[in-house]
């Protein structure tokens, strides 16, 4: 092939490979096969390789260059890169419109443009004559760093634009007036949007990190943002990195912001699905709240919904104040973190005897819940934090789960903050306190102690456990009070006359009671070993027991070595199992129950659609409670764990979820919604 030939051919693959990187990382579509792409491009290298003087900036190869850079230049924006002011409530949205009234003077019906704010890097580019010449950070806001090599390597991000209007009718006559005027090929035209990097990218990277004995990454905005700060393009190349455009900066004659998503398009950028018009502030509400739900599905992390005065020349008017454009606004998600001051710590008693300290917090709210108590684990975690009375600490909450501090501000302390100790002796009854060799955790020595007792009565009718209808600590107080009850056995032998002369007890609540006490003595066998309280046993290890066994008495006959080979039984859950059986008072306690006419049921046969595969759940589901999706999984035969590894399948993620859904990513396993775990159960 001559030269001239050489430049045909490498001009209609460069087109070629073009409209199908437009397909795949804009379109989300396929006209053809990965590997007939990279046949093009392989072919397209060749011909590069014998002429190179054929080279174009804007060629497909061009997306990674040969060799890192000493350092950045630096960037003079053409127009500021503005950062937004934060709203977190409804009250916060109109007391900003109240802002934009006074500051026009005016009533003004304001509408509006809404779009995901993603949790990425902040870029601006620069395109020449239709050719992409410049890539850069936000930096100060009017000079950033020139990361136009690591932009380059992004697929989302077009090498060259080109404006076919004739196929590509915007349905909007003012954008396609717009647009008809503009010459690609004499411009400057400058971008804005978001680089970020997939969650399921983000997994599999750690993935490998993890297999590597590196420690992996602490979320996706940190990689994206090292990756595209890195001098060598062939690190950000490697890291999949992908990007949303939504704004262009550049007057074309744009009359709203709207029109420039929609001449966005028009040009081949990659621009979010889920933007849309709002006409008013009640409109902005519904897409904030509709959005939060879809937020746990989203394949990238977004904080919130930014929030754009729709038309421009009000938007101009406004101006901007400080580093913030007046007619724009970052409504954020309830934020997962906070800081707040340690009022105290206090030791709650456990069932088991396990002293665990509280923090009690100066009120704050945190994920749209006030919090006013976080634990602190045990002594280790409290010497690593190094908490103290006083101090100010970052606290954090994932799901229903109690929250956790998980940073102190030493530099916050104002004099010397008083250390705390775990005592020597049970704030409850007063008993000596140990610590076992090989142990983090400090136990009261009373077997007898008030605490335990009442934690086990709690335990044994919680939720997961009996679930009595009606019957709550509340009550139970009581009837510890009123000696009516020395030990779970004798709830199954209380009577009408025993209830009714308690305070705010009738007849009619008195014969409720009874009969839920009476409707619970059947009850299923996992349930049954759960509401025991066995150290070191778990609702999911209750349940495995259960199916493995069958029944009481052959669980009661089982050796250590047998319990232990047990899937996630293990050798120090199989001794505590163990040590509970054999333990006379225990003995004494169940067959106290059955002699009350408590009957564990044998787990029934269930269907198999789900058989010997592991499910974890985290964070609140939308359409059942997560007890619900247990009791589906297990009716299909699938397992619970209470935590990740690699054995298992299935972590099913709902809203807020906490390290678990950190450690799947980190692991590698399937992440699945709510509605794909219905789907497999059907």
């Amino acid at each position: 092939m001559n030269k001239s030939d050489a430049k045909n051919r490498i001009e209609k693959l460069k087109v070629e490979i073009n409209h199908h990187r437009y397909l795949y990382h804009i379109r989300d579509t396929q006209e053809i096969s990965d590997a007939a792409l990279d046949s093009l491009k392989n072919e397209l290298e060749k011909l590069e390789q014998q002429y190179p003087d054929l080279i174009t900036p804007d060629s497909p190869t061009q997306r990674v260059s040969g060799h890192p850079l000493e350092e950045f230049r630096k960037v003079t924006h053409d127009v500021p890169m503005l950062s937004f002011n934060d709203a977190f409530s409804e009250q916060d949205m109109e007391d900003w419109i109240e802002r934009l009234q006074r500051h026009l003077e005016r009533e003004e019906q304001f509408d509006f443009y809404c779009e995901p704010k993603i949790d990425g890097l902040a870029i601006s580019l620069i395109y020449e004559n239709g050719v992409f010449v410049e890539g850069s950070t936000r930096g100060n806001g009017k000079i950033g760093e020139d990361v136009t090599h690591n932009l380059k390597t992004i697929e989302s991000i077009p090498l060259k634009i080109e404006l076919k209007l004739s196929d590509q009718k915007s349905a909007n006559l003012a954008v396609d007036e717009i647009l008809q005027n503009f010459d690609v090929s004499k411009s400057r035209l400058e971008i804005r949007g978001e680089v970020y990097l997939a969650k399921n990218d983000f997994a599999s990277l750690n993935k490998k990190r993890v297999q590597k004995d590196l420690p992996p990454y602490a979320n996706p905005r940190n990689v994206a943002a090292g990756s595209i700060r890195q001098l060598d393009p062939k690190i950000a190349a490697a890291r999949k990195l992908k990007c949303f455009l939504y704004s262009v900066a550049t007057n074309l004659g744009q009359t709203n912001h709207q029109q420039e998503h929609i001449i966005l398009e028009q040009l081949g950028f990659r621009t979010n699905p889920l933007t849309a018009y709002a006409k008013n502030l009640n409109a902005v509400f519904s897409y904030y709240e509709k959005l939060g739900k879809q937020r746990d599905g989203l394949d990238y992390e977004i904080d919130g919904v930014v929030v754009i005065v729709n038309d421009d020349k009000l938007r101009g008017q406004l101006g901007i104040v400080g580093k913030a454009p007046r007619g724009a606004i970052a409504y954020k998600f309830p934020g997962l973190e906070a800081t707040t001051t340690v009022k105290d710590i206090k030791i709650q008693v456990g069932r088991t005897g396990t002293l665990t300290p509280v923090a009690v917090l100066e009120p704050v709210l945190v994920g749209g819940v006030t919090v006013t108590h976080a634990t602190l684990h045990n002594e280790e975690e409290i010497e690593r934090l190094d908490v103290r009375l006083g101090d100010t600490v970052i606290i954090q909450r994932a799901g229903d789960v109690i929250p956790d501090i998980i940073k102190v501000l030493p530099k916050m302390r104002t004099g010397a903050k008083q250390k705390f100790s775990m005592p020597k002796k049970c704030p409850v009854c007063d008993s000596p306190v140990k610590k076992p060799e090989g142990e983090v955790n400090c136990y009261c020595t009373n077997p007898n102690c008030y605490a335990r007792f009442w934690r086990n009565l709690t335990h044994f009718i919680s939720k997961k456990g009996f679930d009595i209808e009606g019957l709550g600590p509340k009550i139970i107080d009581q009837l510890i009070e009123n000696d009516l009850i020395q030990d779970a056995a004798d709830i199954f032998t209380l009577k009408e006359g025993d209830l009714v002369p308690l305070e705010r007890f009738a007849e009619k609540s008195a014969a409720n009671i009874i009969k839920a006490i009476n409707d619970r003595k059947n009850i299923e066998f996992g349930r049954f070993l759960y509401a025991l309280g066995i150290r070191h046993v778990g609702e999911e290890t209750a349940y495995d027991l259960a199916e493995y066994y069958g029944s009481l008495e052959k669980l009661q006959r089982a050796s250590r070595e047998e319990l232990a080979a047990i899937h996630d039984v293990g050798e120090v859950v199989a001794a505590s199992i163990h040590k509970y059986f054999q333990d006379q008072k225990n003995q004494a306690l169940l067959a106290k129950l059955l002699k009350a006419g408590v009957s564990p049921q044998k787990t029934k046969p269930t269907a198999k659609k789900l058989a010997g595969q592991t499910f974890v759940l985290t964070g609140s589901l939308e359409n059942m409670s997560r007890e619900e999706a247990k009791k589906l999984i297990r009716d299909a035969g699938g397992n619970i764990s209470s935590s990740v590894s690699k054995k298992t399948d299935y972590v099913i993620v709902g809203k807020d979820p906490g390290s678990k859904y950190e450690k799947a990513q980190k692991l590698g396993v399937e992440i699945i919604a709510e509605a794909k775990l219905a789907t497999m159960i059907k």
